[in-house]
């Protein structure tokens, strides 16, 4: 399972520095954010579990921050970092939709502690497939291999199979490039081509192809226009 990616958006450079050291210490992924205009960049991408929200930002209140945040990301959990006499805002931030605050100035152990608490609501783990059909075809991402009934079969690359499981393992949306970036690959987004996806998309689609053709001509990996990929109707999951 990939680490939980959490953002820290707040301007006080030696806060920050301390619980993104603190956030990393407890095995967590971070980005950090120094404004309320940065800070809305990095809590709205993809692949983000949890956002630590200044309320006091530059550019763009923290408030601002989640308003907007809310509109483009509505479950995506935030907690809010407070100054302790602020309680109307921070009655405001929970209304606005904020999962829980934190008042300035706080232990790391107890801020660990609230983020742990905030996760395992919220991370849903996801469930573990092991044969996917494809068709007429069967998927084993165990043995990373497609077996066809006349006997044919195709190997998978540990990412291939990786990039399957993740598709199949949330069928129900599209999953984004960059999502695919971070979840699968392990990695940032910021600057890199994602071209990479592609590229594994356009070979896993030649791999779950019938190699005789006839009837198994649906839709393995489908293109959702301006979103990314999702499992088409021939992937069905037959164990996990």
């Amino acid at each position: 399972m990939p680490k939980a990616r959490i953002v820290v958006v707040e301007d006080e450079a030696a806060i920050r520095r301390g619980v993104s050291d603190a956030l990393r210490l407890s095995g967590y992924e971070v980005a950090e954010a120094p404004d309320g205009v940065a800070g809305l960049r990095e809590a709205g991408a993809a692949g983000v579990d949890l956002v630590l929200l200044d309320i006091m930002l530059p550019k763009k209140d923290g408030l601002e921050v989640l308003s907007e945040l809310r509109r483009t990301n509505p479950t995506r959990p935030v907690i809010l970092l407070t100054a302790r006499g602020s309680e109307d805002d921070r009655v405001r931030g929970l209304k606005m939709g904020a999962d829980d605050y934190v008042v300035k100035p706080f232990s790391a152990k107890e801020l660990i502690a609230r983020v742990e608490a905030i996760l395992r609501r919220t991370m849903k783990p996801v469930a573990e497939v092991c044969l996917v059909s494809v068709g007429s075809g069967t998927i084993d991402l165990g043995r990373r291999e497609v077996r066809w009934p006349d006997g044919g079969r195709a190997d998978l690359s540990e990412t291939e199979a990786a990039l399957l499981k993740y598709l199949v393992s949330n069928r129900e949306r599209a999953v984004s490039r960059e999502e695919l970036l971070s979840r699968v690959w392990g990695i940032g987004t910021a600057g890199l081509e994602t071209r990479a996806v592609d590229m594994h998309v356009a070979r896993l689609r030649a791999k779950l192809k019938a190699p005789l053709g006839g009837d198994d001509q649906q839709e393995a990996i489908v293109t959702v226009r301006a979103h990314g990929y999702m499992a088409g109707p021939a992937l069905a999951s037959l164990s996990s």
